[in-house]
């Protein structure tokens, strides 16, 4: 724990255990009176436990409870709190809120407040407290007035769940922003029978409970591959918690100054005592000592260890020790909904993931939407791929443009129709924007990784989608926006160009738009495979240059996936004459290969790497100069063409 950045730590504070709703979900509740009260921390002990924190690199708080507004002193706790960070988040059932903390809310934060169905009648049934739902939109109404964003949180279960829908109705008519909560419940930390017994009868089921909180397939293969360790659960070393603990960033304290690295642990034998001891002496060396506290029994091994569904679970050991006092037991319920979940992923990866090839590169697309034999132009089957294959990039569909109102792009470094560039820490974020001045609308986003082999699109709506073939798997005007990106960290480049493959050799044709690139595709139609007649992607390979035939296509049709080894580049010349002449000056071909190098946003590290490239080729690569008319002749030159000796035909 001592080498974690200390940036990423964030704080999780529970203000409250005690609710004035006796929520049929909430397994905090105390009440108003309860002696716990007198345990709780003070507003100065609060106060130090923030700067301890904020001295360890903590910069982020979260605050809930309970309902945190229930303590006399939130507004002093939030306010301090928002002085000595750069964000938070505050999740509440919004029945407290008042004109004076409404202002307050309008700090920039995270806040969340719960709904808990679309009716005051539903609403005031699972809360049990009669008005709590007219209190709630009261809230609501402050938030507005004061001008303070907030989220919808939608808290779904059995007596609820028929009214859904209208839930997110209502959801809608009160925010932009809503979300749903967590769909399936854990039992009660205090462990009480009968509010137990009452929780499980509130579970959805399984099918409704992955209906609701649909894996996120895109997401899970991104994380496994960031931090393959990042899994709550270890199978090997014997310890629970051995691999769950090194990958967390924050600590949990509860109202009471009990603190651990989750905020589900209850267990007082994995709790440190603030009021004992520090933040720092908790995090550096308390929490690190949990690695081996808890051991892997015979029981886990035999049961969630050793399940072929535990990829698909989301069982974790503290859920276990609320449902049966120990923290390796399986839960039936959690094994059916597991069962839907690989259910649900089998038939989403049928329908909604493709693979494609080109130039030794693989596209994953996802789609939020099925994907069918129509979705993309035919010309993509020919690159149709059966799955990932070494090299993989990935890209994410959905149908709905992302709310940007307000939100920090970061530093643009590109602007000139269709596209507003942004670079945010490690994210490249892309907005498609009217090439009429003035007009705010966007027509597409992207937010791509640090090195674009990782992007989420987000299109303006389902239409164009499902009526008409996509002309590209981005869905951009072209994907050259993307894969000239990457290409220039894979030793390659696309270029303006014709290219075929002859007699096991890869010609290069190359000219802007006229020079003759879908001429001379025609002429040689019947002597070589045509790999593409108006754009080519060339890569050094350990075995040599190669080109790459692409689904960009001009004039002619004819492409292939195909690839040919590169034995010379000819910049195209109309004339009279029939002549093929090598250029010697590595200058002129270095001019001359850059006048044809398409190119996607530039940067200067894409630069530098491309323009070193070039310079490769044009030492590397035979190339000439070559004229041609349109009787055909050039063909026989072509065919048995001798880079030592070209020939002139009159």
């Amino acid at each position: 724990m001592r080498d974690l950045p200390r940036l990423l730590l964030a704080g999780s504070i529970d203000l409250t255990y005690r609710c004035n709703n006796n929520c049929r979900h909430c397994w905090l509740w105390r009440a108003p009176d309860a002696k716990e009260k007198k345990e709780e921390l003070s507003f100065a002990r609060i106060q130090r436990v923030v700067d301890e924190a904020r001295a360890l690199g903590c910069r982020h708080w979260s605050v809930s409870g309970g309902e945190p507004m229930l303590r006399p002193d939130f507004m002093d706790i939030l306010s301090y709190i928002i002085r000595n960070s750069s964000g938070y988040s505050l999740n509440t059932n919004g029945t407290l809120i008042t004109p004076k903390i409404a202002r307050l809310l309008k700090a920039k934060g995270d806040k969340k407040v719960a709904i808990y169905g679309a009716t005051a009648k539903v609403h005031d049934h699972i809360t049990r407290n009669a008005g709590s739902f007219e209190q709630t939109m009261r809230g609501f109404r402050y938030l507005k007035e004061a001008g303070a964003g907030f989220t919808v949180q939608i808290i779904p279960m059995k007596d609820n769940y028929r009214q859904f829908k209208n839930m997110v109705k209502l959801a809608e008519s009160l925010s932009p922003h809503w979300r749903i909560g967590a769909p399936w419940l854990f039992l009660s930390a205090c462990n009480d029978a009968r509010k137990n017994e009452e929780i499980r009868a509130q579970r959805l089921l399984p099918k409704d409970v992955i209906a609701l909180d649909q894996p996120d397939i895109s997401y899970e293969a991104w994380t496994k591959e960031q931090e393959p360790s990042a899994q709550c659960q270890q199978r090997d070393t014997g310890y629970l918690f051995s691999s769950c603990i090194p990958a967390r960033r924050e600590i949990h304290i509860d109202p009471y100054g009990q603190a651990s690295f989750c905020s589900f642990i209850k267990d007082p034998g994995l709790r440190y005592d603030l009021k004992k001891g520090s933040v720092r002496e908790c995090w550096d060396t308390f929490i690190p000592s949990l690695v081996k506290k808890i051991k892997v029994t015979e029981e886990y091994r035999k049961s969630c260890g050793s399940c072929d569904l535990r990829s698909d679970c989301r069982w974790c050991p503290v859920y276990s020790f609320f449902e049966y006092r120990r923290y390796t037991a399986k839960i039936p319920y959690l094994c059916a909904v597991a069962r839907e979940n690989k259910r649900f992923k089998q038939e989403w990866l049928r329908q909604r993931r493709r693979f494609y090839k080109i130039a030794d590169i693989t596209i994953q697309v996802d789609s939020d939407l099925p994907m069918t034999a129509r979705t993309f132009h035919k010309k993509f089957r020919q690159f149709e791929a059966a799955g990932p294959d070494g090299d993989t990039i990935s890209i994410r569909h959905h149908f709905e443009l992302p709310d940007l109102h307000d939100r920090d792009l970061g530093t643009e470094v590109y602007r000139k129709p269709p596209w507003a560039v942004y670079k945010k820490h490690d994210s490249w974020i892309y907005l498609g924007i009217s090439p009429i001045k003035g007009d705010p609308r966007l027509h597409q986003a992207a937010v791509f990784n640090a090195d674009h082999t990782r992007a989420r699109i987000y299109n303006d709506g389902e239409k164009h989608f499902l009526k008409n073939p996509a002309q590209s798997l981005t869905m951009f005007p072209t994907d050259q926006i993307l894969l000239a990106r990457i290409l220039a960290d894979r030793q390659g480049c696309y270029l303006h160009s014709c290219g075929v493959a002859m007699k096991g050799r890869g010609f290069m044709f190359c000219g802007h738009s006229s020079a003759g690139k879908s001429t001379m595709a025609r002429m040689l139609k019947k002597k070589a495979e045509i790999l593409c007649d108006d754009r080519i992607i060339v890569r050094k390979r350990p075995e040599g240059f190669r080109i790459y035939g692409t689904w960009s296509h001009g004039d002619v049709a004819d492409i292939s996936a195909s690839s040919a080894p590169l034995s010379a580049i000819f910049f195209l010349r109309k004339s009279s004459k029939n002549e093929i002449e090598r250029i010697t000056d590595t200058k002129t071909v270095t001019r001359h290969l850059l006048e044809v190098l398409i190119k996607p946003f530039v940067t200067v590290d894409w630069w530098e790497k491309t323009l070193g490239f070039i310079g490769t080729i044009a030492q590397e690569v035979p190339c000439y100069d070559l004229r041609f008319d349109k009787s055909g002749r050039i063909t026989e030159v072509l065919h048995d063409f001798n880079p030592g000796k070209p020939k002139t035909i009159r």
